[in-house]
C-alpha cells in the first residue's frame, strides 16, 4: 500500500523578504544617523541657514528619491537592463567627460566630481558604478567563447577601463576608481577568465595603484598618515584620529544616540565619510557589528541569487547579481577599513547609511535590480516566462 504525503509544499515567496527589511532598516538607521551626526554642522553653518534639520530634510528626500527609482529599475527586465548595458555605460563615460569640463563640473574639496542641477547636484561616478556592472556583466557573456585570450578576451576590457580610469583620476576620484576595477575584475574572474591573465591583470594594478601613490604627493601623505595618525595628530592623521577618538568613547554599548562628542565639529565628514565613527560612539561595539552583519547578510544573498540565476543558465543575471554583492560589499570594508584605521583615508561613503544623493540613488536602483534577479528566478521555479 502506498501512501500520498497529503501535507502541502511551501509556496515560493514572490521576492526576498529579507534583503528588502535589511536594505530598509540600514536606509532608515542612514536617515536616523546622518541627522544625529549633523546638527551640530547645519546649525553652525551659515551656508545652511542655521538650520538643524537641514541636512536631514535634504537625506529625507534622497530616501524618498531612492526610493522610488529603485521601484522604476524593478519593474525593468533583465533582458532591457543587458540590451541597455554598453549605452548606460557610454552615457556614463559621457558623464565623466562632462564633469571635467570647466564651469560645468562643480568643484568642492579640491575635487571635481559633481554636475550641479540647480537644485541638486549628480556625481557621475556613483552611477558609474551600476553602469560598470552591467557592462562587465554583458561584456563577459558575449565573450565568453574568448575568456581564455588576451586578444579578444581580456584587452577590449581592459582598454575601456583604462580610459574610465584616466577620466576618475582626473577629478580625482581614487577610491571610485578602486571600486570600479575590482567590480569588473571581479565579474570578469566569476565570468570564467583565465587565472593567468587573471593573475597578470592582479600584478599589474597593484604596481599602477603603487606607482600612483608613490608619483602624487597628496596620496602619499595619506597613506603616511594612515600609518602613524598620532604622529601629526592636528595635520595628516586628525580625521583619522578623531574617528579613533569616537570608537574608542563607545565603547560597548556608545555613550547613546545624539550624545557624541566627535560630531561637534571635531570630526570632519561626520555625516558622509566618516558616518561610522558617529554610530561607533553613540552605539557602540554592538551597533558597529549590527551594520557588518547586516552588509554580510546583503553581500551573501546577492551571491546566493546569482548562483540560482547560473543554475537556470540565467548567466547574465547571475554576474549582475554577484557584481552588484562583490561593489557593495567591497565599497563597505573600504568605509568600515578608514572608518577604523585599517585603511588609508579616501573619499567613499557607507553604502544606504551616509549622506549623498547620487550614492544612494545608485546603491538603491542596484539593490532593486538585484530584487528583479530573484524575481525572475522564482518565476521561472513557478513555470512562468520571464
Amino acid at each position: 500500500m502506498f501512501y500520498v504525503d497529503a501535507k502541502p509544499r511551501a509556496p515560493i515567496a514572490e521576492f526576498d523578504q529579507g534583503l528588502v527589511w535589511t536594505a530598509m532598516l540600514l536606509v532608515g538607521l542612514g536617515l536616523v544617523m546622518v541627522y544625529s551626526a549633523s546638527i551640530a554642522i547645519a546649525e553652525g553653518s551659515r551656508a545652511t541657514g542655521h538650520q538643524p534639520t537641514y541636512y536631514l530634510m535634504r537625506h529625507g528626500i534622497f530616501v524618498a528619491t531612492s526610493l522610488v527609482a529603485a521601484v522604476a529599475a524593478f519593474q525593468v527586465p533583465l533582458r532591457l537592463w543587458q540590451q541597455a548595458a554598453p549605452y548606460l555605460f557610454l552615457f556614463g563615460v559621457g558623464l565623466l567627460m562632462l564633469v571635467l569640463v570647466p564651469g560645468v563640473g562643480r568643484e568642492v574639496n579640491g575635487s571635481q566630481r559633481w554636475i550641479s542641477l540647480y537644485f541638486v547636484t549628480l556625481q557621475p561616478s556613483e552611477l558609474m558604478k551600476l553602469f560598470a556592472v552591467l557592462y562587465a556583466a554583458d561584456y563577459t557573456v558575449r565573450k565568453a567563447a574568448h575568456m581564455d585570450s588576451f586578444r579578444k578576451g581580456f584587452l577590449p576590457m581592459f582598454v575601456v577601463m583604462l580610459i574610465v580610469g584616466g577620466l576618475l583620476l582626473r577629478e580625482p576620484d581614487f577610491g571610485a576608481f578602486v571600486v570600479i576595477t575590482v567590480i569588473a575584475m571581479g565579474i570578469l574572474f566569476l565570468g570564467g577568465m583565465n587565472w593567468r591573465l587573471f593573475a597578470g591583470l592582479f600584478g599589474l594594478l597593484l604596481v599602477g595603484f603603487i606607482v600612483l601613490i608613490i608619483t602624487s604627493p597628496y596620496r602619499l601623505q595619506r597613506v603616511v598618515g594612515f600609518m602613524d595618525p598620532w604622529a601629526d595628530a592636528y595635520g595628516k592623521g586628525y580625521q583619522l584620529s578623531h574617528a579613533l577618538i569616537a570608537f574608542g568613547r563607545g565603547e560597548w554599548l556608545g555613550v547613546g544616540l545624539g550624545a557624541s562628542v566627535e560630531k561637534l565639529f571635531y570630526l570632519p565628514e561626520a555625516h558622509t565619510d566618516f558616518l561610522l565613527a558617529v554610530i561607533a560612539e553613540e552605539l557602540g561595539f554592538v551597533g558597529v557589528v549590527a551594520i557588518i552583519v547586516a552588509f554580510t547578510w546583503i553581500v551573501a544573498r546577492a551571491f546566493m541569487i546569482g548562483r540560482r540565476a547560473a543554475s537556470l543558465e540565467r548567466n547574465f543575471s547571475a554576474l549582475v547579481a554577484q557584481g552588484i554583492g562583490v561593489w557593495i560589499g567591497v565599497q563597505a570594508i573600504i568605509n568600515i577599513g578608514v572608518n577604523t584605521g585599517m585603511l588609508p583615508t579616501k573619499g567613499l561613503t557607507l553604502p544606504l547609511l551616509s549622506f549623498g544623493g547620487s550614492a544612494l540613488v545608485a546603491t538603491c536602483c542596484a539593490l532593486a535590480v538585484l530584487l528583479r534577479i530573484d524575481w525572475e528566478n522564482r518565476q521561472i521555479m513557478k513555470g512562468f516566462t520571464v
